[in-house]
């Protein structure tokens, strides 16, 4: 018998440590060569640990949540016979970390340098530490079980439900031979409107923030006390634009089904050659902005593990049904969890939606160190005054939907914001310019 340590091997460029994120394979389990054993995370992608020999598992490094260092050990597998060279040279080949890649070029971008000056805090770190911390608050007291008076004739389904609503059964009258039922309950509460409305309490439920839900935590905690962000909501007639997706869809034969999101990321790549400061990313440690050229779309997709935002690569030269695909594949992938690191990042602006739930107006967190977020909200109907071409002004029913964008306020004015949405909501509102090159 032998002993085979198997360290956290380098698993990407700048990568120096990665979240346990689930153990398949626990003390004393056998495992076979190239089987899974565990998930690990870093900030790029989930990364499956497959086991390069047959044996029996004797050490873990940790358990879920936990970081590991590169090179550290990860798990202690006991196999029969001796560890064979290859395996071993190999093992210890991929904790040695890659070098460094050569800077990607910039195509088309334009670097601006801005000084950012950063403001005296000192005296209003004063001024909280001065600040006695608040008296905490009494505990509030639970509300006391019903006393039930006397014995109540009734089935066990109702005196469980009479329990859980906080119903005391001896103050039910029933209906008759003195036995309680669902509709004497019923008619007491009818009655006694708000009687056993407090539901009970239920039990407090701790979990442990890992893995995904960790990296988003940490990722908006950043955005948020590093950006200044500022929002605009503008509202858009898209009656026309839902008119001009009904007939694609009607002739797309093979295609894809379109949504309204490849409209709307044709319209935006269309917009920002004259708005290059909203396609850029901020190196704040730097100074240092780089407006890209090429857009490389964001788009946020819900998942099991949560919020993950693959990147449509160089959106501005796709067509509709190219989007299309990209985007159902993208999605598919991130929800899969088969997204690779180079699909999860490099984003030059993010677009948000929450589909059918997309609510009045939103105010997205921006993608650090991007500069903007943009998110399309709800569709809806609604009367609206129409100039028609006889210079009549009538009531029509109409569709609308609010447009809302965050910006980072150290790199994009207002006036900047406005005025991008406002040439976007000019696309949207005129969708023939939408297919004109």
């Amino acid at each position: 018998m032998a002993k085979f340590t198997f360290n956290m091997p380098d698993i990407g460029e700048g990568i120096a440590e990665a979240e346990i994120v689930q153990w398949h394979k626990q003390v004393g389990d056998q495992i076979s060569e190239d089987e899974e054993f565990v998930d690990m995370m870093t900030d790029k992608a989930t990364v499956p640990m497959e086991s390069p020999v047959n044996g029996k598992i004797l050490e873990i490094a940790g358990g879920e949540g936990d970081m590991v260092s590169i090179g550290s050990m990860l798990v202690v597998i006991e196999v029969e016979g001796e560890v064979p060279e290859d395996v071993v040279e190999e093992a210890a080949a991929a904790t040695e970390a890659a070098p460094p890649s050569a800077p990607a070029p910039k195509d088309e971008a334009v670097e601006e340098r801005i000084e950012v000056e950063n403001s005296d805090a000192s005296d209003a770190d004063d001024a909280l530490a001065a600040d006695p911390k608040p008296e905490p608050l009494p505990a509030p007291t639970p509300a006391p079980e019903p006393v039930q008076h006397a014995k109540v004739l009734a089935t066990p389904a109702v005196r469980k439900r009479a329990k859980d609503l906080g119903v005391d059964l001896a103050q039910v009258k029933p209906a008759e031979d003195g036995r309680v039922r669902h509709g004497d309950l019923d008619q007491f509460l009818s009655y006694n409107a708000g009687y056993g409305a407090a539901a009970a309490p239920r039990a407090d439920e701790e979990k442990k923030v890992i893995g995904m839900r960790r990296r988003i935590a940490e990722n908006m905690a950043a955005s948020k006390r590093n950006i200044p962000h500022f929002s605009y909501v503008e509202e858009c007639d898209v009656t026309d634009l839902e008119v001009l997706r009904a007939q694609l869809n009607s002739n797309r034969g093979e295609k894809p089904k379109l949504t309204i999101l490849p409209l709307l990321i044709t319209a935006i790549c269309k917009t920002l050659p004259d708005f290059p400061m909203i396609n850029a990313r901020y190196d704040d440690e730097a100074g240092v902005v780089t407006r890209h050229g090429a857009v490389n779309l964001g788009m946020a997709a819900q998942t099991d593990a949560g919020l993950m935002v693959p990147v449509i690569r160089n959106a501005q030269a796709q067509n509709l049904w190219q989007l299309a695909n990209e985007i159902s594949r993208l999605a598919e992938a991130a929800r899969s969890g088969t997204a690779k690191s180079e699909e999860m990042q490099g984003g030059t602006l993010t677009v948000t939606s929450l589909g059918p739930l997309g609510g009045v107006a939103t105010t997205p967190v921006i993608n650090r160190p991007e500069v903007a977020i943009i998110g399309p909200n709800r569709i809806i109907e609604r009367p609206m005054y129409v100039t028609g071409s006889d210079g009549v002004e009538r009531i029509e029913k109409r569709k609308l939907m609010n447009i809302s964008i965050s910006c980072d306020h150290r790199v994009v004015d207002g006036w900047d914001a406005a005025s991008f949405v406002q040439a976007l909501k000019r696309l949207l509102e005129t969708p023939a310019l939408i297919l004109i090159d």
